[in-house]
C-alpha cells in the first residue's frame, strides 16, 4: 500500500545562477539539492520496499517495516518544501504565468502519462480492476482531492503528490507575488507563522470521522493532513520562504551535517509520535533546515558528498525513479525475488536489485521523455499571459536567473 510520493520530484535538477548571502549575484550552480533529491527518492523506495521486504524472519521484516515506511512521507515532505525553494529561487521577474505553467506541464505530464499508461496495460494484464471512476481523476491529477483510498492510490500510486504538486504550480504566481513582499525582517517569523499552522493541523483533522482506516489512521484525517493540496501548500510555501531568508542572508550559521543530523533525530521522534503528527509536521522545519542548508553550503563553497557526479547524475533522474520505482516493485518486484522468503543478507541484495533496475527504467524515462520534453518547453514561443513578479523599476529585468528556468 502506498503512502508516500512527489513529487516529488518535480523540481529543477540542477538550480543556476544563484545569489550569495548579501545579495551578490554570481553564476553559481546549487547541486547539492540535486543530490539530496535522489536521497528523498531513496527513502521513498525504501518505503514502499518495506512492505514486501522478502525475509524469512517476520520480526525482521516487521522492523525493517516499521523504521524504512516513514520514509515515505519524509521524502515526500522534502519535496515539497525543494519544490518551494527552487521556484522562488529561480523566479525571473520578466517571466509570465504561461510560460511557467507550460514549462512546469512539460516537466511533469509526459513521464505521468507514461507511467499512468503503463500502470494501465500492468493491470489489466494482471487481472486488477481498472474503472474511469479510478483511472481518469488520477490521469487529471485530481485524485488528491478526495477522501477515498480509492482515488488516492489509484493506478500509479505516487502520483497522488503530482496532484499536489500541479496545485502548488497554479498557485504560485499568486504565492510568489505575496512572499517577495514581505520585508526581508518578518520572513523568520511568517516561516514560524507556517510552521505553527502545520502543528494545529493534526488537531483540526481530529474532527473529521475515524473510519474508515487507511494504513495506520483514519482515512478523512490522513487525508487532511497529508494528501489534501491546500493543506500541502504549506509545505512549498516555507520552502519559498527559506529560499529568500537565504537570499537575503537571515540564514542562521546551521551547515549540512547538523542540518542532517536535526532530521535524522526528528525522523526517530517520528517513528513515536501519533500519524497525524508525523506525516508531515514533525519533519517539517529540519527538512526545511536541510535544504536551506545545502543552498547555503554550496554558495559557500563548501565540499560535499551530494555534489558527487555520480549523485548529482541520480538526483537528475530521480523525478523518472520516482515515477517508475512502486511500478517496479508491485509488477516485477516477484520476478526479481521479493515474492521469496531469504535470510536478512540475500532478502537486503534483492532490495538492492530491484532499486538498480528502477534506477535503469527511469534513465530510460528520463532519457527519451522526461529530458526532450523539457527541451522542447525551452524552445517554446512566448507568451503573454502577465509576468510573475512586477519589476521593480521600468525596464528593469533580473540578472540572477536569466538561464536557469530553461532547464527546470
Amino acid at each position: 500500500m502506498s503512502f508516500s510520493e512527489v513529487i516529488l520530484m518535480a523540481v529543477p535538477a540542477v538550480v543556476r545562477s544563484a545569489t550569495r548571502p548579501g545579495g551578490e549575484c554570481s553564476g553559481a550552480r546549487l547541486p547539492s539539492l540535486t543530490g539530496l533529491r535522489f536521497v528523498a527518492a531513496a527513502l521513498v523506495f525504501a518505503a514502499h520496499a518495506s512492505f514486501v521486504f522478502p525475509s524469512r524472519d517476520p520480526a525482521v521484516a516487521g522492523d525493517f517495516a516499521h523504521v524504512a515506511a516513514q520514509g515515505g512521507p519524509v521524502g515526500v515532505g522534502f519535496f515539497f518544501v525543494l519544490s518551494g525553494f527552487v521556484l522562488t529561487w529561480t523566479a525571473r521577474r520578466t517571466d509570465t504565468a504561461g510560460r511557467f505553467w507550460r514549462r512546469r506541464a512539460a516537466k511533469i505530464f509526459p513521464n505521468h502519462l507514461i507511467t499512468w499508461l503503463a500502470a494501465l496495460i500492468l493491470m489489466i494484464r494482471a487481472g486488477q480492476a481498472v474503472t474511469a471512476g479510478t483511472a481518469l481523476p488520477n490521469l487529471l491529477l485530481i485524485n488528491s482531492w478526495v477522501p477515498k483510498a480509492s482515488w488516492v492510490n489509484s493506478m500509479n500510486d505516487v502520483s497522488w503528490s503530482l496532484a499536489c504538486e500541479a496545485f502548488f504550480y497554479l498557485m504560485f504566481p499568486l504565492v510568489h507575488r505575496l512572499v517577495a513582499r514581505i520585508p526581508e525582517r518578518c520572513l523568520w517569523p511568517s516561516a514560524a507563522v507556517v510552521v505553527a499552522i502545520v502543528f494545529i493541523l493534526p488537531s483540526v483533522a481530529l474532527l473529521l470521522p475515524d473510519q474508515p482506516m487507511f494504513v495506520f489512521a483514519p482515512m478523512r484525517q490522513l487525508w487532511f493532513v497529508y494528501f489534501l493540496p491546500p493543506v500541502r501548500l504549506l509545505d512549498f510555501v516555507l520552502g519559498c520562504l527559506m529560499a529568500r531568508i537565504v537570499r537575503a542572508g537571515r540564514w542562521i550559521p546551521v551547515g549540512t551535517f547538523p542540518a542532517v543530523l536535526l532530521a535524522a533525530v526528528a525522523y526517530a521522534v517520528s517513528l513515536h509520535t501519533p500519524p497525524l503528527y508525523s506525516a508531515a509536521a514533525v519533519m517539517l522545519v529540519p527538512l526545511a533546515f536541510v535544504v536551506a542548508a545545502a543552498a547555503d553550503s554550496d554558495l559557500r563553497a563548501r565540499r560535499s558528498l551530494l555534489r558527487h557526479r555520480a549523485l548529482v547524475w541520480l538526483g537528475e533522474i530521480s523525478f523518472a525513479f520516482y515515477m517508475v520505482h512502486h511500478l517496479v516493485i508491485r509488477f516485477a518486484g516477484g520476478a526479481l525475488g521479493l515474492g521469496g522468503k531469504w535470510g536478512i543478507v540475500a532478502a537486503s541484495a534483492v532490495v538492492v536489485a530491484v532499486c538498480v533496475v528502477s534506477v535503469l527504467v527511469a534513465w530510460l524515462l528520463y532519457a527519451l521523455v522526461e529530458r526532450p520534453a523539457m527541451r522542447w518547453s525551452a524552445g517554446a514561443g512566448t507568451d503573454r499571459v502577465g509576468v510573475l513578479v512586477q519589476p521593480e523599476s521600468p525596464g528593469e529585468t533580473s540578472t540572477s536567473s536569466s538561464r536557469a528556468w530553461s532547464n527546470e
